[in-house]
């Protein structure tokens, strides 16, 4: 449970992810995203984007907390009934949790514990979808019980990863913490990606 300043947060926190949901269309809005994230064939790769998505529907702050109130223990709850948000949104948030919560931070638990992974492979692929070429990538983790998991999806998906990997790991990192060898391999890579993907090249 919750210490006396986090609860004040939490119930802060609370309260701006319900003004953003007050509408009952943004409400069907984030069901509908959460159900597409769930039901999506690329399911592992769309959890990468989940809370990037709710953020642009919702805001910075009450699409960060909506990911963490999902995938809460439920317990929690006790103290969300505390703020007295409107019943019909503490109802769907109820719901949310006990339909997408589960494999949603299954998911997350996966993507942040690098410890357990073994081995990793990359390949790429060129789908059609919806009548256009589409290039994609796969990515195989194999965990420590030698289970492989697989995350297919748009080239954009990756590249936006790898930008916010570098972007969280770059204020922490001191002078001997990245071989120049590495260093060459990024810098090669981005001056590619630049002219691939400049108009006119």
């Amino acid at each position: 449970m919750l210490d006396h300043e986090e609860k004040f947060l939490f119930k802060e926190e609370i309260l701006a992810l319900a003004n953003a949901l007050a509408d009952n269309g943004q409400l069907d809005n984030v069901e509908d995203l959460l159900t597409d994230v769930i039901t999506s064939p690329r399911f592992d790769s769309e959890v990468f984007t989940l809370e990037r998505s709710l953020q642009v529907m919702l805001g910075a702050r009450p699409g960060t907390t909506l990911v963490g109130l999902v995938t809460v223990s439920p317990e929690v709850f006790d103290e969300v009934a505390e703020v007295r948000i409107p019943p019909e949104i503490h109802e769907r948030l109820v719901a949310w949790r006990a339909r997408f919560g589960l494999a949603i931070d299954n998911a997350l638990n996966f993507l942040n514990n690098p410890d357990g992974i073994q081995g990793h492979n990359f390949a790429t692929q060129v789908a059609h979808v919806e009548e256009r070429r589409v290039l994609q990538g796969r990515l195989t983790l194999v965990r420590y019980n030698n289970e492989p998991q697989f995350f297919v999806a748009d080239a954009a998906v990756f590249l936006g990863l790898v930008a916010d990997v570098m972007d969280r790991l770059g204020p922490y990192l001191e002078p001997d913490a990245v071989d120049a060898e590495t260093i060459a391999r990024l810098k090669e890579a981005l001056a590619l990606i630049e002219r691939k993907t400049t108009r006119g090249s």
